[in-house]
């Protein structure tokens, strides 16, 4: 848990157990159970923006290699024959 030991985590409850007073206790408490409700909070929407994310990759894929392979059926072979042209050209010279 967060690169620390259990009993790192312990010793370091021990220490906060014996630094604040009992009667502050309840509010320590309260203030965590925020700060991890706020946490979980971020992490739920981190990981469902992240899966939105794939979802439109995906669904975004075989529509850029339809795009591809019509453009290299179209195109690809002028294209192909258009650069070796060059290639002639330039190495004429």
């Amino acid at each position: 848990m967060f690169g620390i030991s259990w009993t790192e985590f312990f010793v370091i409850l021990l220490v906060a157990i014996c630094v604040v007073p009992a009667k502050h206790w309840p509010e320590v408490a309260r203030f965590f159970a925020r700060v991890v409700k706020y946490v979980r909070k971020i992490i739920w929407k981190i990981t469902d923006f992240s899966e939105q994310v794939q979802q439109r990759i995906e669904l975004e894929k075989p529509i850029n290699d339809l795009l591809e392979n019509a453009t290299n059926d179209m195109f690809g072979e002028k294209i192909k024959r258009t650069k070796k042209n060059v290639v002639k050209r330039v190495h004429k010279k």
